[in-house]
């Protein structure tokens, strides 16, 4: 009988095998703070979803392996493989909803924005991706005293408190880093353009002079965070709208034992909204990134950008009137482009060489191969340069006080050869004038923290910068004989104080003093229609702020606030001669008084309800810029308002997260007017946005993502142009932006 039984037994486990199954216990934990994370949502394969408890615990039955999804609206989505029988403990970062929370790297100090003794703001990785994601204009303008003009599709203006005041076009008067590698031009001017969202995850905007680290420019930094290799995933998106809009994006993302791999590809192109503004941009990056000890990480990047974008070129308002969609008279026959191919090559070593000194060191080279025929004229440039960056850091105790000390220099070195031609039907016809151009800029930085008390921290900077421009005119059709002309910019000095203090430990104010300077531009001395002037002066300015930052209600009622005052000296404008090349003039100085504020609130923060998070946010600046002691031309401008900038801008948005994965978008953007001559006797009327994206996201289990999205910017089909022509001869002020248009389009992401 026993054998009957045996034997039954051996073919039921032949035929049915059992599955073991076992408990798995599993701690959700805040990654800084240890602290439990109740409501966090487990997606895991083949078992459904499950939620953790007030104690940050859920528990589930697992008979092997199994991949698992964590999310929370709070957090950032975490995957990781269970094993049964096994209690597992999940960190997951916190997302920075709340300024308390938030870390800046500004003045090349990590520390708390409570902590800041500046005006400093943010962009993140959902602002960046709350619109259309073909530039970062619209995300830039939602923070109060910045302003982004596109005169056209790839064309990129940046006004941080008026700063563009002396930029036609290009970006000038503002540092641009990029993962802490300079990529502003040692002349002062960035080629903004090469960037894509890709290489992008987020920024830090300082407004105001920051020179006592980053040396020349009056209008402020922007320090732009690239994306950072956590988990083994491929991505590809594909998006279309109005005019022509076609990008789509291939990426991977691969982890190492000891490191991580990630490449993308990118290409957008436009027909636009104008006649002869057409845009075609490629981007490829690779990076690699290594921790050869557990003291260092080096990471590397190769970037190589391929743009080609038409220039329509400005309008009068009575062209704009008859048809604003039409180009400039001759841009297109001329031929008014601009083609550039770029290519980077970045090295980022940290060392740690123990618990007190740290070094971070950057390294960079960079060619450019760069074509703009014009109206007027046609330029070919080819350059190659390279720089580098290094700051070395002692966290230290001095007596009673704990004290940060950071010290360091930057160096960048460019070789131009340039050449300007005649246009021809948009060929280059008979050489003009040709220049070899050696620009280099350098400083030494020195800065001091001490906290007297834990509620108390003092800053306090100084650099010292040089900077130099040979011009080699080997070719000069109407003079004749070649020259060269050289112009050293005498040795400055930069300083800056700040004071921070916090009142609890969630609200503290803020002043500080700093001090800049910025020398004019190579594209400035030497212009399009042959002239060199040496006797252009550097900008030097003072500014004052003071400031304010606080929560309310456990963070759900958010305020950032500050008022300032920046005197400039030598103030640096532009005018269009009779030919309509724009020429530059020192104009005095300029009074320039503001405030600024950004006021954001939760309505719904529910991790587990219908709508997990319902939020909206208020961004204000007021800006009374005047000029002082301004004459031109038997002329007195003095007392008019700063041309090229609104004396109020308000933009208002509303964010929804629903637990289905739906999700809303939508911002409003009204701008005040705005002079367009010195004399401001012509002004921009105001102008109103709306722009809304609706979208849909979803997991598939534990490796697979989908998002479906759609918009349309300019919602309220408003005329107005982003980005007008100042001073502009001819009456040719205006660029018209787009009409109202729609965008729609797919992402999907595997993770593995």
């Amino acid at each position: 009988m026993r054998r009957i039984i045996s034997t039954c037994c051996l073919l039921l486990v032949s035929f049915f095998p059992f599955t073991v199954v076992a408990q798995t216990s599993i701690l959700l934990i805040d990654a800084e703070s240890g602290d439990p994370i109740p409501s966090v949502i487990a997606q895991v394969d083949n078992s459904g979803r499950h939620l953790s408890d007030e104690r940050g615990q859920l528990s589930l039955e697992l008979s092997a392996k199994t991949d698992a999804l964590f999310s929370h609206i709070a957090y950032e989505t975490k995957r990781a493989v269970l094993a049964p029988d096994r209690a597992v403990t999940i960190e997951m970062v916190k997302k920075t909803n709340s300024l308390s929370e938030v870390t800046i790297t500004s003045f090349e100090s990590e520390r708390g924005l409570m902590e800041q003794a500046a005006a400093v703001s943010k962009v993140d990785e959902a602002d960046l991706n709350r619109f259309n994601e073909t530039s970062i204009v619209n995300a830039f303008n939602t923070k109060p005293g910045i302003r982004l003009e596109e005169r056209a599709p790839g064309s990129y203006r940046v006004s941080i408190r008026g700063s563009s005041l002396r930029a036609p076009f290009g970006v000038r008067n503002v540092k641009i880093y990029w993962d802490g590698i300079p990529f502003t031009a040692p002349d002062g001017t960035t080629a903004l353009n090469l960037l894509d969202l890709t290489n992008i995850q987020g920024a830090e905007v300082i407004k105001g002079p920051a020179g006592s680290i980053y040396g020349a420019g009056n209008g402020g930094v922007i320090s732009f965070t690239p994306g950072k290799v956590t988990q083994n995933k491929a991505e590809a998106s594909v998006m279309g709208g109005s005019y022509g809009l076609l990008k789509y994006r291939v990426g991977v993302d691969q982890t190492l034992e000891n490191g991580s791999f990630s490449a993308s590809y990118v290409k957008q192109q436009s027909d636009g909204y104008r006649d002869h503004s057409a845009l075609d941009r490629q981007v490829f990056q690779l990076q690699g990134s290594f921790e050869p000890s557990d003291r260092q990480q080096i990471t590397t990047k190769l970037l190589y950008s391929d743009l080609f974008y038409e220039i329509p070129g400005g309008l009068t308002a009575e062209q704009v009137a008859e048809n604003p969609r039409q180009a400039r008279p001759g841009s297109a026959e001329q031929n008014a482009s601009i083609k550039q191919k770029s290519l980077y090559g970045t090295f980022v070593h940290d060392y740690e060489f123990n618990d007190h000194w740290s070094n971070h060191t950057t390294v960079y080279i960079q060619t450019t191969d760069f074509e703009n025929p014009f109206n007027l004229d046609y330029k070919k440039e080819t350059q190659y340069g390279y720089g580098a960056r290094t700051k070395f850091t002692l966290n230290d105790q001095w007596g009673a006080f704990p004290v940060r000390l950071l010290f360091g220099g930057e160096y960048q070195f460019a070789n131009t050869s340039a050449q300007n031609f005649g246009n021809r039907n948009g060929q280059a016809d008979t050489i003009r004038f040709a220049d070899d151009l050696i620009t280099t800029q350098g400083f030494l930085f020195q800065q001091i923290e001490v906290n007297w008390t834990p509620t108390l921290l003092m800053t306090l900077g100084v650099s010292e910068n040089f900077s130099q421009y040979d011009i080699n005119r080997t070719v000069d059709a109407s003079a004749g004989d070649p020259y060269a002309a050289t112009r050293t910019f005498d040795p400055v000095v930069v300083p800056r104080i700040g004071l921070s203090g916090q009142l609890t430990e969630y609200s503290a104010v803020y002043g500080s003093l700093s001090s800049g300077f910025s020398p004019p531009t190579i594209d400035e001395v030497r212009t399009n229609e042959g002239s060199i002037n040496l006797g252009l002066k550097a900008e030097r300015g003072v500014n004052y702020e003071i400031g304010y930052r606080g929560e309310y209600l456990g963070g759900k009622v958010q305020l950032d606030a500050s008022a300032f005052f920046f005197k400039l000296d030598e103030t640096i404008t532009t005018y269009t001669n009779e030919q309509g090349v724009v020429l530059f003039r020192n104009a005095g100085a300029t009074d320039q008084k503001g405030i600024e504020a950004q006021l954001d609130y939760f309505l719904v923060s529910n991790p587990v309800g219908l709508i997990q998070e319902l939020k909206v946010g208020h961004a204000y600046s007021y800006h009374h810029f005047r000029f002082k002691d301004y004459v031109n031309d038997g002329e007195d401008f003095s007392g008019n308002a700063l041309t090229g900038v609104p004396q109020n801008n308000l933009v208002n948005k509303l964010d929804l997260i629903s637990r289905t994965g739906i999700y809303l978008n939508l911002t409003y953007q009204w701008v005040d007017e705005i002079p367009l001559t010195d004399d401001n006797t012509v002004m921009q009327d105001p102008y109103q946005l709306m722009n809304v994206r609706l979208g849909w996201r979803k997991n598939f289990g534990t490796a697979w993502q989908l998002e479906l999205f759609g918009g349309v910017d300019n919602l309220l089909n408003e005329s107005y142009s982003l980005g007008n022509d100042l001073n502009a001869f001819g009456g040719r002020y205006y660029q018209p932006a787009m009409d109202r248009n729609y965008y729609g389009g797919v992402k999907v992401k595997m993770r593995y």
